[in-house]
């Protein structure tokens, strides 16, 4: 059995370095599995080594659990990022946690990421293995299996990796990864989730995660590549090239000094979030609606040069413009501002949300007053199905139309990244309340 299923996909961009996160439920071996690639990789040295030993042997799990109550309690909380690299790519990996109440740690580090590496861990399945009456067990997923996965997919996470861990501990270890690869590949399905590949592995042990597994032939009924060549042949995200020129504007900087009144005296610097700019383009700034040319175009280290989408750029126009942080340069007639939405949204507030709330909203580094004007449904993780609601509690996911204070330049999430997503913050606690996915502008915009 190899149960990998690689997209035509894969053969876009391999080559650059590959940002990628792990997630599921709580102590599937999340952290053990990145400390073994930092260890297999010979990215950890040997003093490293002996700062993480617990009773003699090494905890590799510690290697990325760097906050002290993360290292005294045994759990991650916050999201770890490390560094490693082979011969073929380098790597950036988020070590997120597994805990419920940390889900929207797990959402900030899904956001980027260019792909995901979901572990199930096969001793919580007790169907795995388990025959009763002749019949196997009720087959179900772990309810943070389902919605991390879920979240990933909602994010555009671009490829979707299933890592079926502590197969070793297993009496069968074929059939359990072929029951669990069953029951993934119905989830999947159901869900509209495009998976990469599912993979056998032990990360304590080090099978099938750096190199192939050599202490049995086809071990699990597997014989395919291990996780790190699977990651090596992932692609990154594609940025937005295709759509509309947009440029949410970051900073400001003016040249006080200068006597050239032939162009602005501004540079206006932030990052591409769609198309490209150059000089001698058209734009028009959100929200004043004004309009102007682009005079110069400077890159990261200030060098005249076309910027495309994803690359930070300094905009200088060529007339003097009210433009402030948070203004958007946007490709004229291009964008239709909105002032209601609907959109997907993972809530991640502890308190319920309930229609009527206002919030602020961030789109770039603009903010506006957001409304809840109507929550549609909400997703039943175990069903897949959406059920109407008058709230959604923490974690859920759900559809709501959102009324804006003032307009937005938007586009569908599935269109466009950076146009397609908000973040929902607290009034008053100034907590960051749920991940925005836009559908599109309500009918009624």
């Amino acid at each position: 059995m190899t149960a990998t299923t690689l997209s035509p996909a894969i053969a876009a961009d391999t080559g650059t370095a590959l940002r990628f996160i792990t997630c599921g439920s709580v102590d599937d071996g999340k952290s053990t599995l990145i400390g073994r690639l930092l260890v297999d990789s010979k990215t950890v040295l040997q003093d490293q080594l002996a700062g993480v030993q617990r009773g003699g042997e090494t905890d590799l799990a510690l290697l990325t659990d760097g906050l002290s109550a993360e290292r005294e309690q045994g759990i991650t909380i916050d999201v770890a990022y490390r560094y490693f690299s082979t011969a073929k790519r380098k790597f950036i990996i988020g070590d997120a946690p597994g805990h419920e109440q940390y889900t929207r740690n797990m959402v900030t580090a899904a956001s980027a990421a260019d792909a995901a590496v979901v572990l199930v861990d096969a001793t919580k399945l007790p169907w795995a293995g388990e025959v009763a009456d002749g019949e196997v067990v009720k087959q179900d997923l772990l309810p943070q299996t389902r919605r991390h996965t879920l979240l990933c997919n909602l994010l555009r996470v671009q490829s979707i990796v299933f890592a079926v861990n502590k197969l070793d501990a297993m009496d069968d270890a074929e059939v359990a990864f072929e029951r669990i690869s069953t029951a993934l590949e119905a989830f999947a399905e159901a869900a509209g989730v495009q998976v990469a590949a599912i993979v056998p592995i032990s990360a304590l042990k080090g099978w099938n995660v750096a190199s192939r597994c050599t202490a049995q032939a086809d071990w699990a009924g597997y014989a395919g590549p291990s996780l790190l060549e699977l990651l090596e042949a992932l692609p990154v995200t594609a940025q937005d090239e295709a759509v509309p020129f947009a440029f949410p504007v970051q900073w400001i900087e003016k040249f006080s000094a200068s006597a050239d009144t032939s162009q602005g005296r501004r540079v206006f610097w932030g990052r591409v979030a769609s198309g490209h700019v150059a000089p001698g383009q058209r734009v028009t700034v959100l929200p004043s609606k004004q309009t102007a040319t682009v005079a110069q175009v400077l890159n990261h280290v200030r060098q005249p040069q076309t910027v495309h989408a994803g690359h930070s750029a300094g905009i200088v126009l060529d007339r003097e413009l009210d433009v402030s942080r948070g203004d958007w340069l946007l490709e004229p007639e291009a964008f239709e501002p909105v002032r209601e939405i609907t959109a997907t949204i993972a809530w991640l507030d502890d308190e319920p949300l309930v229609a009527g709330r206002v919030y602020w909203a961030l789109q770039g580094h603009r903010w506006v007053k957001a409304k809840v004007a109507r929550i549609i449904d909400r997703v039943n993780i175990t069903t897949l199905e959406s059920e109407p609601t008058s709230q959604l509690e923490a974690n859920s996911i759900g559809d709501v139309v959102l009324a804006l204070q003032q307009p937005l330049a938007v586009l569908p999430f599935a269109q466009s990244r950076a146009l397609g997503s908000l973040v929902l913050v607290d009034t008053a606690s100034h907590k960051t309340a749920a991940a925005v996915l836009v559908q599109a502008a309500a009918a009624n915009a």
